[in-house]
C-alpha cells in the first residue's frame, strides 16, 4: 500500500498485480473454491467489495480487480490508454485468461458480480465466454441502452452536460475530485453518511490530480446513442443477457439511486425474469454500503444453493 494512503478499514487483503501493455493492474485474489469475479464501477474500486470478500472467501475464490486508472492500478494519461468500454473488456479478458492459464482458476463455474460500469464490462466479457459464467449477481448497474430512451432525463441533463462538455466540468473532475467526493456523500451515492475513515478510503487512490483521469473518462464514455464509440459493445452486452435468463441470478438494488432508478431494475427483471430480487428502500447507489447487513448474507446464501 502506498505510504501516503490513509488506513483502509476492513481491507486486510494481499495486493496482486497483472501487467499488460506496460500497465500494472491491481487485483485481489482471496480464498479458495469456485471463483467469484467482482467488478466495480466509477468512481469506486475494489474497496467496495471488502465486506463481500470477507464473507465469501472461506468458501469461494474472490477475485476483485481495479480497472486501469482506478484503485491501486496504474493511472495512465489519455495518451497512454484509451479509457473505453472496449479496452476495459479486453483488460478483463486478459486478466481472467491469466488466472486460468497461470494461477489455477477453472475455465467454468464463475459467478459474476457487477456494480455500475461493472455491468456493461462484465456482460460484454460474459458474452465472449458464455459457458464460463454460472451465476450472476447484479447491483445497481445496467448492461443495456437506457430504458428511459435516448434523451437524458431532465434531472440529469444539466449535470451530465456540465461534466462532459465544459472546462468547468474538467476542473471539477481533475482539480476538485468533485464527482468522487459527491458519490461518497448522501444523497448522491449513499443514503447514510459513511464513517470518515471509510469515505477517506474510497477517495484515497485518486488523491492527486493526475490520478483522476479515468474517473473523468468513464463519464465521457457513457454511450448515450448509436453514434457513440461504445454503443456497439453495449448492444453486444445487452444481447448476451438472453443467454443468462435460465441461470441463477440475484439482483440487489438500492431504490434511492438517482441514476440507476427503479425503471432500470424493472428492465433487469424483464430480461432476467427468474432472478431473486432484494430491493432496499433505504439504500442508494452504493447498496453494499447502505444495506450490507442484509445484502451480504443474501448473496452468501444465494451462492450456497
Amino acid at each position: 500500500m502506498p505510504a501516503h494512503f490513509p488506513r483502509l478499514p476492513g481491507y486486510p487483503f494481499v495486493s496482486r498485480w497483472f501487467a499488460r501493455d506496460g500497465l500494472r493492474r491491481h487485483y485481489l485474489d482471496e480464498g479458495d473454491g469456485a471463483p467469484v469475479l467482482m467488478l466495480h464501477g466509477n468512481p469506486s474500486w475494489s474497496y467496495l467489495w471488502r465486506r463481500l470478500i470477507e464473507a465469501l472467501r472461506g468458501e469461494h475464490r474472490c477475485v476483485a480487480p481495479d480497472h486501469i486508472g482506478m484503485g491501486l492500478s496504474d493511472k495512465p494519461g489519455r495518451d497512454r490508454y484509451p479509457h473505453t468500454l472496449a479496452s476495459r473488456v479486453d483488460d478483463l479478458d486478459a486478466l481472467t485468461a491469466h488466472l486460468i492459464a497461470e494461477r489455477g482458476a477453472p475455465d467454468r463455474g464463475w459467478t459474476l458480480v457487477v456494480h455500475d460500469w461493472g455491468g456493461p464490462i462484465g456482460m460484454a466479457w460474459a458474452g465472449r465466454h458464455p459457458g464460463r459464467v454460472a451465476r450472476l449477481v447484479v447491483l445497481n448497474s445496467a448492461a443495456f441502452p437506457n430504458p428511459h430512451g435516448p434523451r437524458v432525463r431532465p434531472a440529469l441533463r444539466l449535470p451530465l452536460w456540465l461534466l462532459r462538455e465544459t472546462r468547468l466540468g474538467e476542473r471539477l473532475f481533475l482539480r476538485h475530485h468533485a464527482f468522487a467526493r459527491l458519490a461518497t456523500l448522501p444523497p448522491f451515492g449513499v443514503r447514510n453518511r459513511l464513517p470518515s475513515d471509510v469515505r477517506a478510503a474510497f477517495l484515497a487512490p485518486d488523491d492527486r490530480q493526475g490520478n483522476r483521469v479515468a474517473v473523468q473518462r468513464f463519464v465521457h464514455d457513457i454511450p448515450l446513442g448509436p453514434g457513440h464509440r461504445s454503443w456497439p459493445l453495449l448492444v453486444r452486452a445487452e444481447e448476451s443477457l438472453a443467454g443468462f435468463a435460465d441461470r441463477p441470478v440475484l439482483i440487489g438494488w438500492g431504490l434511492r439511486d438517482p441514476v440507476f432508478d427503479p425503471l432500470m431494475l424493472r428492465e433487469w427483471r424483464r430480461r432476467l425474469p427468474r432472478a431473486q430480487i432484494h430491493a432496499f428502500r433505504d439504500a442508494g447507489h452504493y447498496v453494499l454500503e447502505d444495506a450490507h447487513d442484509r445484502l451480504v448474507p443474501a448473496i452468501r446464501a444465494f451462492l450456497r444453493h
